[in-house]
């Protein structure tokens, strides 16, 4: 029976908006990453089926299938196509689901899946212009539900679906600054011995300079400084900027075969794909889709949740990841072990691939045998994947 392995997983660091990556077009963000992957895992550019890439903001230059593009621009042979896919913040997730199946099908025995989000040059929204995309009918479906703002373009929002998590599970302002200050400490934790240097590509930028460190660590943040901050979605809420993921810049990217094929050709697996699913709830609370798409990725797995060695679980708010913990009694030393989305950024369509690159490489490092990724998506859904380490 055929498998899915994952034979090499690359990122670049993460910019922050307007910081040393902005100068850097999205297809060549993207290149990088393809090229930085071919190299360190030896593959022939040639023999890749496919590439599936994540981009939420698909306008501007973030458009016309910018996997594609940065297959050309990566200098990757014109026999290689490319395709990009959409699935809000788990689109390069949900590109790695696709490149499993695609292999374990006998679609293709090589595809190469990430992502890239340049929130810098494409803003968060962009593409929705002017445009009405939810129509008359969903929005009378939603309309009078708690959380709905049926007077806006865009009536869901993923901060007020924060804050209405922070309600349900009774989640305090200071639970959410605590969760916040502990993901840029086990960030820098990380970063300053070295635990990020073996998964990332350092950008060039110009007059000889790169980019080689993720650049949204406070170090000096505090909970005083983050009690200071307003409360943007709800006048008398809970949810900061601080407790909030990091508008950013970046790509990741990771190399998808099986075991067999990976063998003639000489690639090293780093992690079987053991389970790929995803899951959906609630859109208007939008955030709260990672619960059922865990237990359902246990439950075909065949695993408990003790069993799981590493989760990781995006950090797009405090409360996902808190809400996460409650209702699935997982244990809170394993959660984010190098931080999250709070410390690192969040760069929409690369960030599934990053996440999986950060968790694989911290599962070869501690010999961890499972490891479990989710991330909650706009529309109320999420992926979740099982990965066992090789």
């Amino acid at each position: 029976m055929r498998d899915a392995v994952i034979v090499g997983a690359v990122r670049t660091p993460v910019g922050r908006r307007k910081g040393g990556l902005a100068g850097v077009h999205p297809v060549d963000l993207s290149a990088h990453v393809l090229r930085a992957l071919a190299e360190r895992t030896a593959l022939d550019p040639a023999d890749v089926d496919d590439v599936v890439w994540g981009c939420v903001s698909q306008v501007g230059e973030q458009a016309w299938n910018v996997g594609r593009n940065a297959v050309l621009a990566a200098g990757w042979p014109e026999s290689v196509p490319g395709t990009t896919l959409d699935r809000q913040c788990g689109s390069s997730q949900q590109a790695l689901h696709f490149a499993a199946a695609a292999v374990v099908a006998g679609q293709a025995d090589l595809v190469v899946a990430g992502g890239v989000e340049s929130m810098t040059r494409v803003p968060m929204g962009t593409s929705a212009g002017t445009g009405q995309p939810y129509g008359e009918l969903l929005r009378d479906r939603y309309r009078g539900a708690e959380g709905f703002q049926a007077d806006q373009p865009v009536p869901f929002n993923q901060g007020v679906g924060a804050e209405m998590i922070a309600d349900r599970w009774h989640l305090s302002r200071r639970q959410l600054d605590e969760y916040a200050l502990a993901s840029h400490q086990k960030a820098a934790a990380a970063q300053d011995a070295g635990a990020f240097e073996a998964e990332i590509a350092p950008v060039a930028v110009g007059d000889g300079h790169k980019v080689s460190a993720d650049e949204g660590i406070r170090r000096d943040t505090s909970l005083d400084r983050l009690a200071e901050l307003a409360t943007p979605f709800k006048a008398d809420g809970v949810v900061t900027a601080g407790s909030a993921s990091q508008i950013s810049d970046g790509a990741a990217a990771l190399a998808v075969t099986t075991s067999e094929w990976a063998g003639r050709h000489g690639l090293r697996p780093l992690a079987r794909i053991h389970t790929a699913v995803v899951a959906a709830d609630d859109p208007v609370v939008m955030l709260t889709a990672p619960i059922p798409a865990t237990a359902k990725a246990l439950r075909r797995a065949g695993l408990g949740i003790e069993e799981i060695g590493v989760y990781e679980v995006n950090e797009a708010f405090a409360p996902v990841p808190l809400a996460w913990l409650a209702e699935t009694e997982a244990d809170p030393e394993r959660l984010n072990p190098r931080g999250g989305a709070i410390a690192l950024g969040h760069p929409l369509g690369g960030s599934g691939a990053r996440i999986m690159t950060t968790m694989l490489h911290h599962m070869r490092d501690n010999g961890i045998r499972y490891g479990l990724q989710t991330m909650c998506e706009g529309g109320g859904m999420a992926n979740a994947t099982v990965v066992e380490l090789l």
